[in-house]
């Protein structure tokens, strides 16, 4: 490889291929945010990088990079060198970068150069990357129709939205159900990694020249994630298509997602017993969550009826009775919520039907909006 800089305008390809990357920064700045395809090996760790940048503020550039040689020098810079091999041993195509693109990047170029690799470092690092993906979700909405699918609680719409080339699961990019039993076991991104995902997702969804971008029909918040200002916006003019599910597959599918597949999770992390106690914390919590808008007559009732389910559960090993809790909570809790909320853009409603009539309904739409097509026809 004999380039030394990756241009900005190859951004769009780094993020598509899911490019190796060296990311160089500094432990702290790598957890705040980074993206998907980066391993943190850093010029400087996280005290280094301190001292330097207090020198630099009070001494100036020149007293600031002779700080720096002399934190990594010797067995330390070897170390350093070391890893950047390991990782190019491994991923020979990756790319070098840091904050700005600057001397962090091009120091560790230059030591690799002396170690025998030639590896190019990206035009603007991190800021500039992350300022285009930002790009990417303000102008997706405009890139081409945006259609919102609805549905009750436990519809199964992410079974669905994974079944369709033309969707973007924001719930599995926010790792996040999205309700308040949506928490997973494994914790959410940080809300700069939620962004950068998206974008990255939205990427890979505009290469398939797809005849829209479906998306579920989400609140503000998914968990914690927020969604960006100008793209929850977008989504609230979006068409809605309104997934229906009969009542009994609904509470057999929350049955096993909030009670089977969450406890099989926590015993796997932690154990029988340990992940048995940590499962009945997460329902329990997530009542808890949502008890001013139960009011308190209704959560007490639930909680009752969910510590008799979680008793039989753990003594005779039977989830069965959690099904009343479930079914109680979607009769006074999220049915009315979900239809008062429908109601308010029951204008917007495009299409309503089950999973096949959906999943048709789709294809006929692609077919009879291909973007393809539509551009051939120009010609």
């Amino acid at each position: 490889m004999t380039t030394t800089l990756i241009p900005a305008q190859q951004y769009r390809d780094i993020f598509v291929a899911g490019q190796p990357l060296i990311d160089l920064r500094a432990p702290i700045e790598f957890n705040r945010g980074a993206f998907p395809s980066s391993v943190n090996l850093p010029l400087m760790v996280d005290k280094e990088r301190e001292k330097v940048g207090t020198c630099y503020k009070q001494q100036g550039q020149q007293a600031a990079i002779a700080l720096g040689h002399s934190l990594v020098h010797g067995a330390v810079k070897q170390q350093r060198i070391d890893a950047w091999l390991g990782f190019l041993a491994a991923q020979p195509e990756a790319y070098l970068y840091c904050f700005r693109g600057g001397l962090r990047s091009q120091l560790t170029q230059q030591w690799l150069k002396e170690a025998g690799a030639a590896v190019p470092y990206v035009q603007g690092g991190y800021k500039g990357m992350r300022q285009y993906l930002i790009g990417v979700i303000e102008t997706a909405p405009s890139q081409q129709p945006l259609l919102s699918l609805s549905g009750m609680t436990g519809s199964g719409k992410t079974d669905f939205l994974i079944q369709r080339k033309e969707a973007v699961d924001l719930e599995g990019i926010a790792n996040h159900r999205g309700s308040s039993f949506g928490k997973n076991i494994d914790p959410q991104p940080t809300q700069i990694n939620f962004e950068n995902q998206l974008a990255i997702a939205l990427l890979r969804h505009q290469q398939g020249n797809h005849s829209c971008l479906l998306l579920e029909d989400e609140s503000f918040l998914i968990g914690r994630s927020a969604l960006p200002q100008s793209f929850y916006n977008a989504m609230q003019t979006a068409d809605i298509l309104v997934l229906e599910e009969a009542d009994d597959i609904r509470l057999n599918r929350l049955l096993d997602e909030y009670v089977h597949k969450m406890h099989q999770g926590f015993v796997e992390r932690l154990g029988i017993e340990a992940g048995f106690d940590a499962f009945s914390q997460y329902l329990l919590q997530s009542l808890t969550s949502i008890r001013k808008r139960l009011g308190g007559k209704q959560y007490q009732e639930l909680q009752d009826i969910m510590q008799q389910a979680l008793s039989q559960q753990l003594n005779q090993n039977q989830t069965s009775q959690h099904l009343a809790w479930i079914s109680l909570l979607l009769q006074k809790y999220y049915d009315p919520m979900y239809e008062y909320q429908l109601a308010k853009k029951a204008q917007r409603v495009l299409f309503r039907g089950n999973h096949q009539a959906m999943h048709e309904w789709l294809d006929t739409y692609q077919r009879n909006n291909d973007p393809l097509d539509s551009h051939l026809s120009k010609r």
